[in-house]
Parts: structure tokens; C-alpha cells; sequence
């Protein structure tokens, strides 16, 4: 397991051996540590804008011992069918899964980028600067990414933050939705029905929900 100081030395570690500038974006386990909202996570998932920028992000890790890791052991089979799947490495217990521009067919959209809840900036030479996506987006993403326990996370998330902002996350998921996810209406409903055995979710964010199924 990875505590937020691993985390944070990892990401020391990795900036002293980079050759260029790299910007990337929290979204797992390792997001929820920012937030409080867990003290270990088994992976660090990370999106680039770059293709690469993660080149020169999974090289370091190569050089510090990891490996290429089967993706079959982690995502489910239909999502291993999708071009804009990760690459994903481990070593010992900690596991590395690095996304590209897209989580599947999710995009790291402006509002994303724009609107992160922190950042954080390891510099050196060169610097690596990790964004930490706002935690409706953390939801978005784990009901996309359907992994061991990323129901248990959004479950964490919803019953820790009494604002969760439902209207900021179903314009996200409208927005996906109209730019070419064709998953993320089924993977937020399927998430959404789940979650009402655990936390109360109002009414009318599944009418506008059902309402956008009906456009599509």
C-alpha cells in the first residue's frame, strides 16, 4: 500500500530524474488522500494531456524498478477493448495506471483541467506539477473505471462531503455524454442506482439523469 508521504516521495523521486516539464492529473485513491478521504491506496492513477509526457513519466518509473502490469487483473473486459485504455506498471505493492488524454472514452475535459481542487508542484531541474481533480469528478471517473473498490471510494467520497455538488456533476456527465462517451450515461446510472442503498440521492438529479438518456 502507498500512504500520502509514499505518494509524496514517489513524486519527488520521479521529478529529479525527469528530462522535460510534465503536468498530470490525480483522479484514484492517491486524489483521495489529498482529500482526506483515505490514508493508503494500492495505485496512483494519473491522466496526461501528452502522450509524451507520459513516455517520460513511465521511462523514470521503468528505470525505478517497475513493470508492465496485465490489465486484465484490474478492468473488466469490455473497457480492455477501448483504445484510450492505461498502461499500467507495478512494483512490489504499489501499482502505477496512466491514462492519456482520455480515462476510455472519458475525456479530460477544459472544465477538468480548469477547475481542480489543488496543486501540487515537485521541482527540481524540471518540474512535475500533479493536479488533483475536484472529487465530482473522482465519481465520474470511478463508475467509468469499474474497478475492485472504486465503489467502495464513491461511497467514502458521498457520505464525507454533505456538498457533494450533484448539479456541477450530471453537467459533467451531459457534457461527456454529447462529446462522445457513449459509457458514461450507462456507467453513472448503473453507479447512482447502487449508491441509493447507502447514502439519499434526490429525485430529480436521476429525472435529469433518465432525461438525458432520452436525448441520446
Amino acid at each position: 500500500m502507498i500512504s500520502q508521504q509514499d505518494q509524496v516521495d514517489l513524486f519527488i523521486l520521479i521529478s529529479k530524474q525527469m528530462r522535460k516539464d510534465i503536468v498530470c492529473y490525480a483522479f484514484g485513491g492517491n486524489a483521495m488522500m489529498y482529500y482526506g478521504y483515505k490514508d493508503e491506496t494500492k495505485d496512483v492513477d494519473l491522466v496526461f494531456e501528452h502522450e509524451d509526457e507520459r513516455e517520460e513519466f513511465l521511462r523514470v518509473l521503468k528505470q525505478m524498478g517497475y513493470e508492465e502490469f496485465s490489465l486484465f487483473r484490474i478492468y473488466v473486459p469490455e473497457k480492455l477493448k477501448d483504445t484510450h485504455k492505461p498502461i499500467v506498471v507495478k512494483r512490489g505493492e504499489g501499482r502505477f495506471d496512466l491514462f492519456v488524454k482520455k480515462f476510455f472514452q472519458t475525456l479530460l475535459s477544459p472544465k477538468m483541467k480548469e477547475d481542480v481542487f489543488s496543486v501540487h508542484e515537485f521541482k527540481w531541474k524540471h518540474t512535475l506539477t500533479v493536479n488533483v481533480l475536484r472529487k465530482e469528478i473522482l465519481v465520474i471517473l470511478k463508475s467509468v473505471t469499474s474497478r475492485d473498490r472504486d465503489f467502495e471510494d464513491i461511497v467514502t467520497i458521498i457520505k464525507n462531503d454533505k456538498h457533494f455538488d450533484w448539479p456541477y456533476f450530471l453537467e459533467e456527465v451531459r457534457w461527456q455524454a454529447e462529446h462522445g462517451d457513449g459509457w458514461v450515461l450507462l456507467d453513472v446510472e448503473r453507479m447512482m442506482r447502487e449508491l441509493k442503498e447507502y447514502v439519499f440521492i434526490p429525485e430529480e438529479h436521476f429525472k435529469r439523469l433518465y432525461g438525458m438518456k432520452e436525448q441520446k
